[in-house]
């Protein structure tokens, strides 16, 4: 399956491009961005990131206002941002809220019969769409990673740790540690997967660190201390005790940044140190 050229622009050397395609996966028409590094050109596979965005979000707003660019372009990798979820399909209520249904897929395959037609981004992003990138693409499929940002740092940290082998490494900014355990999650995973709670640790950052002992992790965090959203939603206080509590700190660089809030103000901050620490796995 091909995907349609929307838009091209040079950025840093290289090239920011966005595509469309039909998603067998979601049933719907979807774009993406990729940025293409200079390297890319010169008939060489590069490396890339995958970035999960948050909710209400798009595959434009990391792209516009991360400054990920050029930090990307430094080191020669490519950046590959996806939507948040499926878009122009008619199901009823999707759009009732900002912090469920469109623009808030939460990187799960809903199995509620009402939106599991559509909302499968979980294996959007595991399968289908790396199938397309990689096969159409200068995009190394054996050097990639991923992050993300709030709902997509739960969906970064989660994909990660359920495919630890298909990813070298991940950063997550302010992600939704603990979904079961917040309203956010509780909201959405009771929606798309059911009143069955045990369905849903299989999406929950905390609950996966506890059932995935054997693999060895490597994870940066980052997180603001007047994230509005810290204590309520996000969890990264219980994410980082229970990490501490089974004994796994050496694999998990948890940073509690004072005074930043929930804004790409803080991830524009500390790109940098994100792309670098993807840097060193993706080119080791």
């Amino acid at each position: 399956m091909a995907f349609t050229e929307i838009s091209r622009n040079k950025a840093f050397g290289g090239h920011l491009v966005k595509y469309q395609h039909s998603s067998e996966e979601l049933q719907c028409d979807m774009k993406f961005n990729v940025f293409l590094p200079k390297e890319s050109a010169e008939g060489q596979a590069v490396p890339g990131i995958y970035f999960l965005s948050g909710l209400t979000c798009t595959e434009d707003n990391f792209i516009q206002k991360s400054g990920a660019l050029a930090e990307a372009a430094k080191h020669g990798v490519a950046l590959i941002a996806p939507d948040t979820s499926p878009r122009g399909v008619s199901i009823e209520g999707d759009n009732d809220s900002w912090d469920f249904g469109t623009g808030a897929g939460f990187y799960l395959d809903a199995t509620e019969p009402k939106w599991a037609k559509h909302y499968r981004m979980y294996s959007y992003i595991v399968e289908e769409l790396p199938s397309l990138v990689h096969n159409q693409l200068p995009i190394d499929e054996s050097r990639i990673s991923i992050m993300g940002h709030s709902m997509g740092g739960h969906g970064a940290l989660t994909i990660y740790m359920r495919n630890p082998t298909k990813y070298k490494t991940v950063s997550a900014f302010s992600p939704i540690a603990n979904p079961i355990n917040c309203p956010w999650g509780q909201k959405a995973f009771s929606n798309y997967l059911g009143k069955d709670e045990s369905t849903w640790k299989q999406y929950d950052t905390i609950e996966l660190i506890k059932s995935h002992m054997n693999e060895k992790l490597d994870v940066l965090v980052d997180v603001g201390t007047a994230d509005g959203f810290l204590e309520n939603q996000l969890k990264v206080t219980a994410l980082q005790q229970a990490v501490h509590e089974l004994g796994r700190d050496s694999e998990w660089n948890i940073r509690f940044q004072d005074g930043y809030d929930h804004s790409y103000f803080f991830i524009s901050t500390f790109i940098a140190d994100h792309i670098n620490h993807h840097v060193k796995s993706l080119k080791a």
